[in-house]
């Protein structure tokens, strides 16, 4: 059987009907891996919360607007935007929940800073004001989403450097926050020439990476993408054979 991967929806914060939604992409990234990918709707109750965990395989964090900077201890800067709290307070309950309970997860640059917040790290808010001399992040919507706009260098020895088979390579980027204070359970294991963390992983659990760029806008043409998706599949898949 396929493993079931749960996406935490956003709130869509341009339309005046209140709806739940997710990246196509994502799904179809996952559907390509293997999974089943299943949506998870912003509903509060943890009764429902700890339910919907339970029955998952796996969990992916996707990409979307910026975190709210309460929930690392400061306060908001003027380039802040797209905050959408009830999706924080329940992207990082169950980060912390799928770490306790060794639940595979994935997290893509929004998600990577949420798994970096729940486990007690702290984010730059805007990298441009922040970071004077630091690299190009945003490249959204000048350029196609499968543009790659920076380099990185990969950890020698780490999970995601075995999962990409190499070093060395270009991402694309559409993200103007980033990884401050690294929680410490997280080990960096990429980043790109201006110093600014583009990967993290947990050891010692059976799949927990983060990554800042988008892979799923790169899975048809790059093997590294498209095998990271597989490789946290699989590791759902051995969870659930597990369970």
């Amino acid at each position: 059987m396929r493993p079931l991967i749960g996406i935490p929806c956003q709130g869509n914060l341009r339309s005046k009907y209140p709806r739940f939604c997710a990246g196509k992409r994502y799904c179809q990234a996952l559907e390509v891996a293997g999974a089943l990918p299943v949506l998870l709707p912003l509903l509060q109750l943890r009764d429902t919360q700890q339910e919907l965990l339970g029955r998952l395989d796996g969990l992916l964090l996707s990409g979307g607007g910026d975190v709210e900077p309460r929930f690392f201890g400061q306060e908001r800067l003027a380039r802040l935007r797209s905050v959408d709290r009830l999706r924080d307070e329940m992207e990082m309950w169950l980060a912390r929940q799928a770490v306790e309970r060794d639940v595979p997860m994935l997290a893509i640059c929004r998600g990577m800073q949420v798994l970096n917040v729940a486990l007690g790290g702290t984010l730059y808010q805007d990298i441009k004001t922040q970071l004077p001399g630091a690299l190009r992040h945003d490249f959204y919507a000048e350029y196609p989403r499968g543009h790659r706009g920076h380099a990185l260098e990969v950890v020698s020895g780490t999970r995601l450097a075995h999962i990409l088979g190499c070093t060395t390579l270009s991402v694309n980027s559409f993200h103007h926050q980033c990884l401050e204070e690294v929680a410490s359970p997280l080990r960096v294991t990429a980043t790109a020439p201006d110093g600014v963390v583009e990967a993290v992983e947990l050891p010692g659990r059976r799949f927990v990476v983060g990554v800042q760029w988008h892979p799923e806008e790169l899975i048809e043409g790059d093997p590294g993408m498209r095998g990271l998706f597989e490789a946290f599949v699989q590791a759902a898949r051995g969870a659930s054979a597990a369970a």
